[in-house]
């Protein structure tokens, strides 16, 4: 630095306030696009389950983020999750260090409140992955041929009708039971999802319901009809869920029904979706998809929140490697039984040896040991184990179906 130049100012990290609301919208807009016209709605702070905290230089913001409360499914329990969102460091500001003692502030705090892991969706993964963070799935937007939904095979037993709000709890259970049998998707419980029935029913043009011989709601889709009915025609799906076969087979078919008005259909998913079972192509068109990283940000807590197969029983030592900014490096005792979990963290000599990044792989459940060991995010232990490990945290296919 040139010795006429003056010394950059410090930064100073804490949460921010009231006061701070206009700056941290105008940083946001800065980051993530300008509004094609001025916001009428005075800029807020004030919102469910966000927690936001600012690196300043001064009295000046140059970086700041939100921590979000979420609770998210692993082996069939809710774990309190930490979701970061609108990470933005100013222009002239990128490099000087701020993102590593923002995380560590807000990250401080979620640890405070009781969040284990961590999730975000990077607009870049290698600035998070010195936190610990790594990609295990992805949010994505899939096209297919509304004629296509059309000819799966017809339902037994299943019809379809319009969602009234009496039928809301029913479909939030669907959402709960597939989501429980998965790892990664958010509870969609608690302050950080404040939706009454009402504003959910009115939140899309339809939500159809697939109703079993019992008239219980097996499955539902919300969706969006668009404006075009020629070639521009297109459905968007935001949820397509169901707990039967046929539960799929009707809601599938009751979409593909607009296929002379809308040839093309968006569905929002993640993952391998058991959607793709049902069509007759294999035509699945990815047209947009934004990556999802997670960390484990409390080694103990993370270990003994979650659900395990509950036929294995195992007492296992580990450590997790010191690596650029994480902070959980450090050495443990796990130990499962009935599927449930225990981690402590305890001398032994034992050398297995985790990155953080491959802890948060192996947590997701989206990777063997066997490709740790590969990508050198797992060293020492014994590879015959790896087994015992690909046990516990495997088994469930990994999904996200909220963008945060």
């Amino acid at each position: 630095m040139s010795p006429d130049l003056p010394p950059t100012r410090p930064l100073v990290i804490r949460p921010l306030e009231s006061t701070d609301a206009d700056a941290s919208r105008t940083l946001g807009f800065e980051a993530f696009g300008m509004p094609t016209t001025p916001p009428t709605e005075p800029a807020t702070l004030d919102l469910p389950g966000r927690a936001f905290h600012g690196a300043f230089a001064g009295d000046r913001l140059v970086a700041r983020l939100a921590d979000r409360a979420y609770d998210s499914w692993f082996g069939g329990v809710p774990v309190p999750t930490c979701g970061i969102a609108g990470v933005t460091v100013a222009l002239e500001d990128r490099g000087r260090g701020a993102l590593s003692p923002l995380f560590g502030a807000a990250l401080d705090a979620a640890l405070e409140r009781g969040a284990v892991v961590s999730g975000l969706y990077p607009t870049a993964a290698r600035i998070y992955r010195r936190f610990g963070y790594e990609l295990v799935s992805d949010y994505r937007t899939v096209a297919v041929a509304t004629v296509d939904l059309g000819a799966v095979p017809p339902p037994f037993g299943v019809r379809v009708r319009r969602a009234e709000q009496g039928d809301l709890p029913a479909v939030r259970e669907v959402y709960d039971t597939w989501a429980a049998a998965q790892n990664g998707p958010l509870t969609r419980r608690g302050v950080s999802f404040p939706t009454t029935d009402t504003e959910l029913l009115d939140e899309f043009d339809g939500i159809t319901v697939a109703l079993d011989g019992d008239d219980r709601v097996v499955g539902y889709a919300s969706w969006e009809r668009g404006q075009h009915y020629d070639e521009r025609g297109t459905i968007e799906v935001s949820d397509l869920l169901a707990l039967s076969t046929d539960g799929y087979r009707a809601l599938l078919r009751t979409i593909g029904s607009f296929s002379t008005v809308a040839p093309r259909t968006k569905i929002d998913t993640s993952g391998d979706d058991v959607i793709r079972q049902f069509l007759p192509g294999k035509a699945w068109e990815t047209v947009g998809s934004d990556p999802y990283m997670l960390a484990v940000i409390d080694v103990a807590g993370a270990l003994s929140r979650r659900g395990y197969p509950w036929f294995l029983a195992a007492r296992l030592g580990f450590r997790v490697g010191e690596d650029g900014a994480n902070r959980i490096a450090g050495t443990y005792r796990f130990e499962v039984a009935e599927g449930v979990g225990g981690c402590t963290a305890e001398d032994h000599t034992d050398d297995r040896t985790f990155h953080p990044r491959g802890l948060a792989l192996l947590y997701a459940g989206v990777q063997s040991c066997a490709n740790l060991r590969w990508a050198g995010l797992l060293t020492g232990g014994r590879p015959e184990q790896d087994a015992v490990w690909d046990t516990l945290f495997g088994g469930r296919q990994f999904h996200i179906r909220d963008y945060y």
